[in-house]
């Protein structure tokens, strides 16, 4: 890479693309662990002159990393109290005990809950649930990688996550930077946005169970195993009451951010505070509920994407793609190519960091062209959140990744499609919906 001549970009931008591309083959070939090659990534940046260390380490700083920690605790809370116990019960009672029933409580579940709050608090509250419902189906150790059920539902909720963000433009960070762009109301957004999040989620559901057909047939002695399991837990007990109340005071916050002004990482935090502060967990089961390899993987990684970011790197790639398709070019095809960009970097580029760069030059061509703001803004924050391909493109699928039950190559079979599918969606929401009642 660095035998290619990269006219108007600076040498530190040159290197921080040489290191895109060492990082993304290191990162897909599995050669180092994740985490290791995110270490790696810190201490080789000052070394070939992109940035020096205090500069690199800068994405453990990002606030996406607490709120992480945060719903780790808060998920391993829900997993130790046992909550996550009874409300996998509970569900399972009322919508059934077959995969394919499962598999779409999972994936709606998490959709319909990222709406509203973080998608990656929203998987992490979910994840201890799933694990409990794989068991039930007769499959035994999962993380071996042998059970196709137990892919597809962790990669559900992950994908879910994903989708269901789209309904909102608090559902995602991506949307939320283009709505500061653009100005769109809120009820604006949830007339497209929850169109494509629901057809998503159903498209999702129905191509796991196709990707991954499950090799059970479902949970082993039907709804009498599930009546017998909720009856041996008894009623609910102080430490379930206390941990689903918290639970209840944190999404309350979550969802009331814009009222209270308290952003979504600090909400995070004082979840995971208030249950170290009722004694529902205690440090040690903190160190053992948060997977601190995948903090440092994600941290590394945020890293980069604030090297490309702060070299011009980023820029120039995305100027140039655009340059090179002239003058000319129409409406239609610079979204799509904005689109395809935003989705190829943000599997290797934080989404947040991403539609920082893409959203502003979006809404600038717009403004060039005397279009309605919003026109590339919403397609390409949405296309940044099609991050269903690699770990490394969003906490969830790392988080979906970090269980062992599915491998890179597994996930990236499963996401390709959908990140096709969803770019056309998209493109025909903004097109059907958005555009003709002037919602953008």
């Amino acid at each position: 890479m660095m035998l290619i001549p990269t006219p108007g970009l600076s040498y530190a931008g040159h290197a921080a693309l040489a290191l895109l591309i060492f990082a993304i083959i290191m990162w897909v070939t599995e050669a180092l662990h994740l985490a290791v090659t995110s270490l790696l990534l810190l201490f080789v940046q000052p070394l070939i002159g992109v940035a020096d260390f205090n500069s690199a380490v800068i994405g453990f700083a990002n606030g996406i990393i607490f709120l992480m920690i945060g719903g780790f605790i808060i998920a391993e809370a829900i997993r130790k109290s046992g909550l996550a116990q009874r409300f996998t019960f509970t569900l399972l009672n009322k919508l059934g005990t077959t995969p394919d029933r499962s598999l779409f409580v999972v994936v709606f579940s998490t959709g319909i809950l990222s709406a509203f709050i973080e998608n990656v608090v929203a998987y992490a509250m979910l994840l201890p649930i799933i694990k409990e419902i794989i068991p039930l189906m007769g499959v035994n150790d999962p993380e071996k990688g042998g059970s196709n059920f137990a892919k597809a539902m962790v990669i559900g909720g992950s994908f879910g996550s994903l989708a269901g963000g789209f309904g909102t433009e608090i559902g995602t960070a991506p949307n939320l930077m283009a709505a500061a762009y653009t100005h769109i109301p809120f009820v604006n957004w949830m007339i497209f946005g929850f169109p494509l999040a629901i057809i998503l989620l159903f498209i999702i559901w129905k191509w796991l169970g196709i990707v991954f057909k499950p090799e059970v047939e479902g949970i082993i002695g039907g709804i009498e195993t599930i009546a017998n399991k909720k009856a041996s837990l008894g009623p609910m007990s102080r430490m379930e009451k206390l941990t689903l109340g918290i639970l209840l005071f944190t999404i309350f916050l979550w969802v009331t951010t814009n009222y209270t002004g308290i952003n979504s990482y600090s909400v995070a935090l004082i979840g995971a505070v208030l249950l170290f502060a009722f004694r529902v967990i205690d440090w040690q089961d903190a160190q053992i509920g948060v997977d601190w390899g995948l903090i440092i993987f994600f941290g590394g990684a945020l890293s980069l994407g604030a090297a490309l970011l702060n070299t011009g790197a980023a820029n120039w790639l995305v100027q140039l793609i655009i340059g090179l398709m002239g003058t000319n070019a129409s409406t239609i095809i610079i979204m799509i190519v904005l689109m395809i960009i935003a989705v190829t970097i943000t599997q290797v580029m934080s989404n947040i960091a991403l539609s920082a760069i893409l959203v502003p030059i979006a809404v600038t061509l717009a403004q060039t062209q005397g279009l309605p703001l919003g026109i590339y803004a919403v397609p390409v924050a949405i296309a940044c959140s099609l991050s269903f391909m690699l770990p490394m493109a969003d906490p969830t699928v790392a988080m979906a990744y970090g269980t062992d039950y599915v491998n890179i190559k597994e996930i990236f079979k499963a996401g390709l499609p959908l990140v096709i599918i969803g770019i056309i969606l998209t493109l025909i929401d903004i097109l059907v919906l958005a555009i003709p009642f002037n919602i953008i």
